[in-house]
């Protein structure tokens, strides 16, 4: 009974998807909704885009074994970066009136920059669409009882999740993203209210919570301690900035101000609203602590969906596994789209030439379909934790992308040779730490030394005499910013 109403909402989730691709008629309608959205779309994108698997499956299950201090990236760093990104990067951004945020590296220093940053870009979605994929087996892995394995649960979900945003683009994000959100926050919210009464009340859990030491977060005082803290913080907070997913929900904005207001809005009830899958996470150490002693060292992604199907009704199931599905779909759909477009108008467009719009929209849609088979296997071939794929996924564009991006804005004195001696310091000082020094071999974490040696790139790059690429800003990028 269960897995039918699943199947019916993964129908009316499909149909709503293509039906919103018929508003899609050339490539800026299929990237960035033609620039139409409403302040509650573009809020829900936001919103429900970083409110994925890893929010409720991943950091829940780090919850409980690390406490809020294995929380620093996320939420902490996720909803710092789009907080950040609304105060800072929202309103010029906007005034570009660019299709991608690749775009920008084109137009501020030179095509060079443009095709590395965006390589880099498109990478770090890899680990982030992975975790979507992954938690997409999870579910059809127990909605079935085991009897659909979780490589097969990966594939179904990947298909159903191709299929609307293949045709749709934007559109179809925003779209169904409007109607997860809703799903999303009421339906969790009553799963809170049904767990609490299981678990004694919230207080009851929260005061367990605080004397198991869940609630500590700041480090030891030591130097090792404070840089690995700070490090985790900006790998989420900076380092996914620079990122085609925020950029394209800002840009598909009706107007600047929605563009700003809708971002900042949105990255602040993620943060407020994460805390709900932690506290059904750590209620079910109360309500079943011997399946969470026991699933804690098997797979503790399955704790929280194992709590609702054996001890809530099946009309609190059908609830939980709805705005679950809806939480995982609302992020992958977006994050699929977003690297496709990034490879397609950045990297292969500078390859092929020119190309009228129309041949552009067809090969967006290839490159999708091309994605969506590459991080499918992906994710069926690592055994990383959600949680991780997605911390990790910002280390490369944290070292390459996000001080070119920040100095390009704000610094007219930034120059092409400045950002490509960032990117080249930055990724390098990166791979050899990684190679050599991997995070826990060395005081210093490898994309905190690549980020300060971008730093220094940039600086010494633009004020030292000029060899390569443009001097400064044009007259004409400072009147957008």
């Amino acid at each position: 009974m269960l897995l039918w109403f699943v199947i019916g909402y993964l129908v009316i989730s499909i149909g709503l998807g293509l039906m919103a691709a018929m508003r899609v008629h050339n490539s800026r309608d299929y990237i960035v909704a033609g620039r139409h959205l409403p302040m509650f779309m573009v809020f829900a994108m936001v919103f429900a885009t970083w409110f994925g698997a890893e929010t409720v499956l991943g950091i829940s299950a780090t919850f409980l074994t690390d406490g809020l201090s294995g929380l620093v990236s996320d939420p902490f760093g996720a909803s710092l970066c789009l907080i950040l990104f609304g105060l800072f990067f929202a309103r010029p951004l906007y005034r570009m009136n660019l299709l991608t945020i690749g775009d920008f590296y084109h137009n501020r220093y030179n095509r060079p920059v443009e095709v590395i940053t965006s390589i880099c870009i498109a990478l770090s979605y890899l680990g982030w669409v992975a975790a979507q994929i992954t938690a997409l087996g999870v579910v059809f892995n127990v909605l079935t009882d085991g009897g659909v394995s979780q490589s097969l649960g990966m594939v179904i979900g990947a298909s159903v999740v191709l299929l609307y945003t293949l045709f749709g683009g934007m559109w179809s994000v925003a779209f169904t993203t409007a109607v997860q959100m809703v799903i999303i926050v009421l339906g969790l919210l009553f799963i809170a209210v049904l767990v609490s009464d299981q678990a004694g009340g919230v207080v009851t859990v929260v005061n367990h919570a605080n004397e198991a030491g869940k609630f500590e977060f700041w480090p030891a005082f030591s130097a090792a301690e404070w840089l690995g803290f700070i490090a985790a913080w900006i790998t989420m907070g900076f380092g996914s900035i620079p990122q085609q997913d925020v950029f394209q929900r800002v840009n598909s904005a009706r107007s600047e101000k929605i563009a700003v207001h809708g971002t900042i809005i949105g990255g602040s009830a993620y943060f407020v609203f994460a805390a709900v899958p932690l506290f059904l996470a750590y209620a079910a150490t109360l309500i079943d602590p011997e399946m969470v002693s026991r699933l804690i060292d098997e797979d503790s992604q399955l704790i929280l969906p194992t709590l609702i199907k054996e001890h809530l009704p099946l009309y609190a199931q059908i609830i939980f596994y709805g705005a679950l599905l809806s939480v995982i779909m609302s992020t992958a759909s977006g994050t699929l789209l977003a690297p496709s477009v990034t490879i397609s108008e950045n990297v292969i467009k500078n390859l092929v030439g020119p190309m009228d719009d129309r041949r552009f929209l067809w090969l967006t849609r290839v490159v999708v379909a091309s994605f969506a088979v590459l991080v499918t296997l992906y994710s069926l071939s690592s055994d990383t934790t959600i949680h991780h794929m997605v911390e990790n996924a910002y280390k490369v564009t944290l070292v390459s992308a996000f001080i070119p991006l920040v100095f390009g804005i704000y610094w007219k004195r930034a120059t092409t040779q400045g950002a490509m001696l960032a990117i080249v310091l930055g990724l390098g000082s990166w791979i050899l730490m990684e190679l050599f020094l991997p995070e826990g071999d060395s005081m210093w974490p490898p994309q905190l030394v690549g980020l300060l040696f971008a730093f220094v790139g940039m600086l010494a790059g633009s004020l030292l005499p000029q060899v390569y690429g443009r001097h400064h800003m044009t007259a004409a990028e400072e009147s957008h910013i």
